[in-house]
């Protein structure tokens, strides 16, 4: 087991950013899991409680007591199913994106991408009258809108990117992201209607991301800072070195340039009578500081 824990660990260390958003999922997926066996040989009836604590709900009220859903409920599965096709397009169109953009900007746009779909999600269902009977308690969960951030951008960008698809054979990208979004469209009254809402918000945000990312202008920027910031928080600060001694009188800065000079001139003496190449290392090494202390 010790090694099975360590193989994951170094997988997860070393490998690129595509590889480490599907460990996470697959990690919080197992946590749920074992969440439910706990809560159910427990006799707890109250639901999971990382499912609860962690979905995006679209209630004002209830969204304000847990402000983090909105980005903890992309990473949030219940049932395998769901989980594995959304971790199949996110490693099949997430390799199309790291072919063209970095591993940040990955996950630049599958967090940002989730939270569209999030914010999305919250505003119709409080927006809409269809939903005010239900807009309090709805919720959340699942990795969709991030994929579908990814996969609409991958297919914006190289829209002519060929996949083979089994019994249908090469497609192109583009295609496939036009057949998903109709899909949801399609569906949209038929059951799961905040999870079609939140996969299109999904796919609205990487058409934009990358209609300007084509000008120049990275609409994450502000979120990579964000996440910078974050990060310095948690990184160890250098200690400082502090030395203690008395400054240098004139008459001591004098005499030590006075030997500095002695120093060199013997140096380029001995170069004179007998080239460089019969310097030792150490006088290679002063000539070497001297130069470089007059440059600066």
């Amino acid at each position: 087991m010790n090694n099975v824990y360590q193989n994951i660990k170094n997988q997860f260390v070393a490998g690129s950013m595509l590889v480490r958003l599907i460990y996470i999922n697959v990690a919080v997926w197992l946590a749920v899991i074992l969440v439910d066996i706990v809560m159910a040989l427990m006799q707890f009836n109250s639901g999971n409680i990382i499912i609860n604590w962690f979905s995006c709900y679209s209630g004002l009220r209830s969204l304000a007591l847990r402000p983090w859903g909105l980005l903890t409920y992309m990473f949030l599965h219940h049932d395998f199913l769901h989980l594995l096709f959304n971790m199949l397009w996110l490693y099949w169109f997430g390799q199309i994106f790291t072919e063209y953009f970095k591993g940040r900007q990955l996950l630049n746009v599958y967090l940002v991408g989730g939270l569209a779909g999030a914010v999305l999600f919250v505003l119709c269902y409080n927006v809409f009258p269809a939903f005010s009977n239900v807009s309090e308690w709805a919720s959340a969960i699942g990795a969709s809108a991030a994929v579908y951030a990814v996969v609409v951008a991958a297919a914006v960008y190289v829209p002519n990117y060929t996949m083979n698809l089994l019994l249908l054979g090469p497609v192109k990208i583009k295609w496939i992201a036009v057949f998903a979004i109709v899909s949801d469209l399609a569906f949209m009254l038929e059951g799961n209607t905040g999870g079609h809402i939140a996969h299109l918000g999904g796919a609205l945000f990487g058409w934009c991301y990358i209609v300007y990312m084509q000008r120049g202008i990275d609409i994450t920027r502000w979120f990579s800072r964000l996440v910078e910031s974050f990060e310095m928080l948690f990184k160890p600060k250098p200690k400082m070195k502090v030395e203690y001694g008395r400054p240098e009188t004139d008459r001591q800065y004098n005499n030590r340039k006075h030997a500095e000079q002695q120093q060199i001139d013997a140096i380029l003496e001995k170069i004179a009578k007998s080239g460089y190449d019969a310097l030792t290392a150490e006088e290679k090494e002063i000539l070497f500081s001297q130069s470089r202390n007059n440059k600066q």
